[in-house]
């Protein structure tokens, strides 16, 4: 009953919405004017936010976040630096102040602004937002993505998206898609060390762990630890030469192969899986999750940390950016906490829970334990 009254209201209120002349009065009247303006404003940013992001785009291309770093400067200085004319600087430069990524000072100086600063020593995050020419490139017509039928440059890109033959892509390939997870993936790896104890654990297996990032943090963090990194072969060769240079190499072992074909290392009592899972459709996820089941050792405790879907106040990213995203690579799907546990239960996994991160946009995580 509850649930039917929710729909003759929604009904309801989209049939008034959808009313011009509703509309003329809702931005007229008191109590609903700032409702109506809200929601204009939030339908003018999904129409510009291309705009938006390219104006970012020119930000970060430029070092302008940087530039700005040790203090104010005036519009003549930015020009000079970023050697565009002065009349183009200050378009570049109102239109970064517009959306909070840098802030005008007096005498007609610009510093940076509370978003820019958050990008100042994040290479991550800047990696990304230059990755991202790749994706809209892909979006040029979205309907043709999502029928199949154009040739997507972001599943070039990612070497391992090649299914079987994802091993026999060229090692540049491999090192660049590596680079751009190493990146990136600080701040993920914050997010699970923060919210999960690894000086509980003995063996730490990590797969599909790039180049031994996290692995590295998690090591330091917990110095009992043995290390495992399991990847496909080009990868792990570039993990081997980072946990040497990390004085590392002593206690960790880097195995190679793919988790589709290949078994995992037997024995680890905590084994993670860091923006993984994601990245493959449900008949090679649940394949991997069995494959660790089959590999950890008993009472221990599989990690899953990626973006996730359903995650409230920040819903948009998992079904419409990710979403998007993995169809453009080619393979992969956001997944609900729930979809995850079914694919766990499915694997022989006992039950799972989440466990709380600081930042869920960044990263969720969901725990299963073996009996």
């Amino acid at each position: 009953m509850l649930d039917t009254l929710r729909e003759r209201f929604s009904d309801f209120r989209n049939r008034k919405v959808a009313d011009p002349a509703f509309r003329r009065w809702a931005s007229r009247f008191p109590l609903t004017r700032r409702i109506a303006r809200r929601q204009a404003k939030s339908l003018f940013d999904l129409t510009a936010g291309f705009v938006y992001s390219q104006v970012l785009v020119a930000c970060v291309r430029v070092g302008l976040f940087d530039m700005l770093a040790p203090g104010a400067l005036d519009l003549d200085t930015v020009a000079s630096r970023i050697d565009l004319p002065c009349s183009a600087a200050d378009r570049l430069l109102k239109a970064a102040v517009s959306l909070g990524l840098v802030e005008t000072r007096q005498g007609g100086r610009y510093a940076l602004g509370p978003l820019g600063a958050a990008l100042v020593g994040n290479p991550g995050v800047e990696a990304m937002i230059l990755h991202h020419d790749i994706l809209y490139r892909d979006l040029q017509d979205p309907l043709a993505l999502l029928a199949g039928q154009t040739a997507a440059d972001l599943k070039s890109y990612w070497a391992y998206a090649g299914g079987e033959t994802a091993g026999a892509a060229p090692p540049r390939r491999h090192a660049d898609y590596t680079r751009l997870m190493s990146a990136s993936q600080a701040f993920v790896t914050d997010e699970i060390l923060q919210a999960h104890s690894f000086k509980q654990h003995r063996r730490l297996l990590d797969v599909g762990g790039g180049d031994a990032t996290f692995l590295i943090t998690a090591g330091r963090t917990a110095p009992q630890l043995e290390l495992a990194l399991f990847d496909l072969p080009p990868v792990a060769a570039i993990a081997r030469q980072r946990l040497l240079a990390a004085g590392l190499a002593g206690r960790a072992k880097v195995h190679s192969g793919s988790f589709l074909h290949d078994p995992l290392p037997a024995g680890a009592d905590i084994v993670t899986l860091i923006r993984v899972l994601h990245d493959h459709d449900d008949a090679p996820a649940l394949a991997l999750l069995a494959a660790i089941r089959k590999a950890i050792a008993p009472g221990g405790t599989l990690l899953i940390a990626e973006p996730m879907a359903g995650t409230v106040g920040a819903e948009a990213s998992g079904d419409a950016y990710f979403g998007f995203y993995l169809l453009a690579m080619g393979q992969g799907r956001p997944r609900t906490v729930n979809e995850i546990g079914n694919l766990l239960g499915r694997a022989g996994f006992a039950g799972h829970s989440e466990i709380a991160t600081g930042t869920p946009l960044i990263a969720r995580i969901v725990a299963a334990r073996t009996t």
